[in-house]
């Protein structure tokens, strides 16, 4: 499983998301306004919103958070004007690591992000270093104890899945993002519970780390994902299962 997945994967199962509703909820709504500001504030013709209202709701924030923050991406509402910018960089043991921000002050931004890195036992690199090793997916999770596999696969495929594979204690389904939608109200309208389902990007390679280093990328993932200009981070590495919970 990728390091993106267990992490997201962990930190849903400990509950961290809802220990930080209050950020969670800024840049969920940051992203509606962003994606509204975009591609305009009918989720139907725009997919990007769309996905930012799902996983709104998927957080419980309430309809008329939602609204607003479509409504202020519309220009109906006053709102700050946040800009996209992301960053590209290495963490412990070499591993890659990309930084999607939201922000109304780019300066602020790369400042943090570089003090992050350096205080973590990374460093920030140039435009193009790592992207290349990552590739923009679907991903959906289910642990493998509450799915049957073979309707897991004759579901996820016939609604146009690319791959369904066994990675450690879930099933990875992966997916081209015009399909995610589809795929996953599929997985959800045959009664599949899934711990994770998200626009991500997928490394194609991975790098293992163990011990210190590990601890190392787990303070620099929460570090940054803590921060309120950061939207998203992606990283490449592959901590074993009870090490990361031992860590985590």
């Amino acid at each position: 499983m990728s390091g993106h997945s267990k992490w997201s994967t962990i930190k849903h199962k400990k509950g961290a998301a809802d220990a930080r509703r209050g950020k969670i909820f800024t840049k969920l709504i940051k992203e509606i306004t962003v994606a509204a500001r975009l591609g305009g504030g009918d989720p139907d013709s725009n997919p990007r919103l769309r996905q930012a209202i799902a996983a709104a709701k998927a957080q419980n924030m309430p309809k008329e958070n939602i609204e607003r923050g479509i409504k202020k991406g519309t220009g109906e509402l006053e709102g700050v004007n946040y800009e996209e910018v992301n960053y590209e960089g290495y963490g412990p043991g070499g591993t890659a690591v990309l930084v999607e921000c939201l922000t109304d002050n780019r300066n602020r931004a790369v400042a943090e992000v570089k003090h992050l890195f350096e205080r973590n036992g990374g460093s920030l690199g140039e435009p193009g270093c790592v992207s290349w090793m990552f590739q923009k997916k679907g991903l959906i999770a289910l642990e493998k104890d509450k799915v049957d596999e073979d309707e897991l696969l004759d579901v996820a495929l016939e609604a146009g899945a690319e791959d369904v594979r066994e990675e450690d204690t879930v099933f990875e389904v992966t997916v081209e993002p015009s399909d995610f939608e589809a795929v996953r109200k599929a997985i959800e309208d045959a009664g599949m519970p899934y711990t994770l389902a998200e626009i991500t990007m997928i490394p194609q390679n991975t790098v293992k780390l163990e011990g210190k280093k590990a601890q190392q990328m787990l303070n620099l993932m929460q570090a940054l994902e803590d921060n309120d200009d950061v939207n998203h981070v992606y990283a490449n590495f592959d901590i074993p299962d009870e090490v990361m919970e031992a860590l985590g």
